[in-house]
């Protein structure tokens, strides 16, 4: 009897630790939404790693690996794409100039914002207001069209990635899925794919590398602008658990990827459509 007596105190055990590593992981999301909330309200302002620990309730020496272990990211590139990706919504809802609105996110320097938004969204913030201008349903259908016409040309020749992906419940929006040198969606892909619906997709052939990939899933919209400037509220996203490994102009396996509804803890969706309806209509 005694075994089986160890054998059950050893049972009663591993459940109290899996609830207590739960409980704690389920604290620690809190803690992070907690400073996210709080950036969002601040991004004019410096915001040091000591301000984030104490919004968290967390040391400063544990907060940085705590915040990368729900997101994904670090703070400091986390809160970087949360300024872009207010520095694309100003661009698109207001007048301001380009030099104010990089005063309104935090930068000090013109050149520098301009920069890294040009590094980070795949073109400048001059051309990203302007193609505001230019997208219509038309272009959008175009580039859906002309996509998909490319993925079944792509069923016939080498790919580097190859995969599938599920959305529970698809609506007829486009579906991007790239891989990315890191874990955000931002700058130009390596390479991508956009599909019409949920599916098999091919990607490639793309240079040996280590990527992650990467998928979102937009609702079909009538207001177009709402591609540039996606509302995290009607995005579906996922990823590939781990990296993707490209030898020899091809990884090894099939990468499968599960959308869900995008979380307050997802980095911003940086890079979609814009690049996209950039080079097609030009």
């Amino acid at each position: 009897m005694q075994p089986a007596k160890a054998l059950l105190n050893e049972t009663l055990a591993d459940g109290a630790n899996s609830a207590c590593r739960e409980d704690t992981l389920a604290s620690h999301r809190r803690a992070v939404e907690r400073v996210i909330t709080s950036a969002r309200e601040r991004l004019c302002e410096p915001i040091s790693l000591h301000d984030m620990s104490r919004v968290a309730y967390i040391s400063t020496f544990h907060f940085n690996r705590v915040f990368h272990q729900i997101t994904g990211l670090p703070p400091a590139k986390f809160i970087s794409a949360m300024r872009l990706d207010e520095a694309k919504r100003l661009l698109l809802n207001t007048s301001l100039s380009i030099t104010d609105i990089s005063f309104e996110v935090g930068y000090n320097s013109l050149s520098t914002f301009t920069r890294r938004f040009t590094q980070r969204v795949g073109l400048g913030p001059r051309e990203f207001r302007y193609l505001a201008e230019r997208i219509t349903p038309a272009s959008v259908e175009s580039l859906c069209a002309h996509y998909a016409e490319l993925t079944g040309r792509a069923m016939f020749r080498p790919s580097s990635v190859e995969g599938f992906v599920d959305l529970p419940k698809p609506d007829g929006g486009p579906i991007f899925v790239g891989l990315f040198h890191a874990h955000i969606p931002q700058s130009r892909p390596a390479g991508g794919a956009l599909l019409t619906s949920p599916g098999a997709f091919r990607i490639g052939p793309v240079p040996d590398g280590t990527y992650h990939l990467l998928a979102a899933a937009l609702p079909r919209l009538a207001d177009t602008l709402g591609y540039l400037l996606p509302d995290s509220a009607n995005l579906s996203v996922g990823a590939w658990t781990g990296p993707v490994i490209v030898r020899q102009g091809r990884a090894s396996g099939s990468f499968n990827i599960s959308l869900r509804p995008m979380a307050l803890t997802d980095p911003p969706l940086l890079i979609s459509l814009p690049f996209l309806l950039a080079d097609t209509l030009k």
